[in-house]
């Protein structure tokens, strides 16, 4: 289970973007979080995904509380998660080329072995051919970068999935085909969800339950924050 304890966060001290929230996923469910630009959703994902330390609260992983956070959490709890950022142009490395964008997270963590062949069938999982994966971020589309980044999150096989806007930069073809993607994973792995977005439509028909910003915060409905996006 992933849970969120009374988490207060945010970026300047004294200055919190959000205060007191809770939120629960279960293993193998689908939760969409639901609120406007600028509310602090993507904040919350990110202290979810480990990426962010809360100033306040408990982040529960799997029964265990999170301790540390970013590169200094332990392996087995830093790799359980794969996050999907709504910007891919911001979180992939431009020098890098699809191939070993794809295959980061197997590199960082000494996993070399079979690289190839789990690259190989993540692109085609996502969509991606193989004369593409030799380009480089800004010789793809938006769509294929983000098919890239998607893979790049499967590729440790994690037991939960964050996607902070996924598809909000997509056209609706892309969309639907990387939402499937991520369905089919979901099915074969039993993965839990935290999908984040501004498109009720979406999230409804995506997640198991779509929950309010405004009902975990008590923030009127389009209140921003001023919450960064992106990694």
């Amino acid at each position: 289970m992933l849970e969120l304890r009374d988490v207060t966060a945010g970026y300047v001290r004294k200055a919190p973007v959000f205060q007191g929230v809770s939120l629960t996923v279960r293993p193998g469910q689908a939760v969409g979080l639901l609120g406007p630009s600028g509310c602090g959703k993507s904040t919350l994902a990110r202290v979810a995904a480990l990426l962010h330390h809360p100033d306040a609260g408990t982040l529960v992983v799997d029964g265990t509380p999170v301790r540390r956070w970013r590169h200094r959490a332990p392996r087995a709890q830093r790799t359980a998660f794969g996050v999907v950022f709504q910007q891919a142009r911001l979180s992939a490395d431009p020098r890098l080329t699809l191939t070993d964008l794809i295959a980061e997270p197997l590199r960082a963590t000494g996993r070399r072995e079979g690289v190839g062949g789990r690259v190989a069938e993540l692109a085609a999982t996502v969509g991606l051919t193989a004369d593409l994966l030799g380009r480089r971020p800004h010789e793809v589309s938006d769509g294929q970068l983000q098919r890239a980044c998607l893979a790049r999150a499967l590729v440790l096989r994690p037991r939960w999935l964050v996607c902070d806007e996924m598809t909000a930069m997509l056209d609706a073809s892309t969309t639907a085909a990387l939402v499937r993607v991520v369905e089919d994973y979901r099915a074969e792995t039993g993965a839990g969800l935290l999908a984040v977005g501004h498109d009720r439509v979406l999230l409804d028909r995506w997640c198991d339950r779509t929950v309010e910003w405004h009902t975990l915060t008590g923030t009127p409905t389009g209140t921003p924050t001023g919450t960064p996006t992106g990694p």
